[in-house]
């Protein structure tokens, strides 16, 4: 059965400590400033990458359909005036129009189960002019990430699985690939205009051999963006909701 014809999978948040959070915190800063802003951080997951970005000068508004990802995410932040947890329908985000400054989307367009509602409601909650980062697993890395429905084959991560025909991913695949026109495309049709597009180094978080990954980590994927979509997980984009500040 088609990828668009069944439910997309859940994702798996980032564990607490990857290197990749890291990695998008500080691609996401050289985009855009926080300070002193409100942030919609959706699809949360556990809170991992929404601790990353906290800060004394922001408010971060956390929102997840997972409510035991949202209490793991309560009780990691403790007592906090800055972070604000939010179960969410997974349809109407339970915000005003126009009531926050900027919003993030790390790894989570590609297993919602309506791309355009979810960016709407981004959208509709975004003030005019407000900025909106997201990334979006890049069809172009050697692996897929998210894993895939392979007849025969135990391992769900095969090389070069993500790089055969659309169609054909879509049929196995547990969650949607982009590549950067698409998610162009896509993000531009549905009211926002784009101004940064980077591909995300791979953090190697999920290499096993700790000795290699340091080895990796150390030379070809020690920047956190590239110009090779091959060196690549993710795409990251930075828009802005049409209209002006």
């Amino acid at each position: 059965m088609a990828l668009k014809e069944r439910a997309v999978a859940r994702g798996k948040p980032a564990g607490y400590g990857q290197e990749i959070l890291r990695r998008r915190r500080r691609l996401t800063a050289s985009l855009v400033p926080f300070e002193g802003r409100t942030v919609l951080d959706f699809g949360c997951g556990n809170g991992a990458q929404t601790l990353e970005l906290s800060g004394a000068q922001r408010r971060l508004i956390a929102v997840d359909i997972d409510l035991d990802d949202l209490s793991i995410l309560r009780a990691a932040a403790g007592p906090s005036d800055a972070i604000f947890p939010v179960l969410y329908d997974g349809s109407d985000l339970p915000l005003r129009d126009g009531s926050v400054d900027a919003a993030v989307c790390y790894e989570v367009l590609e297993h919602v189960p309506n791309e355009a509602l979810a960016l709407a409601e981004i959208r509709r909650v975004l003030k005019p002019g407000g900025d909106f980062l997201l990334t979006v697993p890049n069809k172009w890395w050697i692996f897929e990430t998210h894993g895939a429905a392979l007849p025969l084959l135990p391992w769900n991560r095969v090389p070069f699985f993500s790089w055969l025909p659309g169609p054909f991913h879509r049929r196995f695949a547990y969650a949607r690939i982009y590549r950067k026109k698409d998610i162009v495309r896509l993000l531009t049709r549905n009211g926002f205009s784009v101004h940064a597009v980077l591909y995300v180094r791979a953090p190697m978080d999920a290499l096993g051999n700790s000795w290699l990954r340091d080895v990796l980590r150390a030379g070809p994927f020690s920047r956190d963006s590239t110009r090779c979509p091959w060196m690549a997980t993710a795409i990251l984009l930075h828009c802005r909701k049409e209209g002006e500040r």
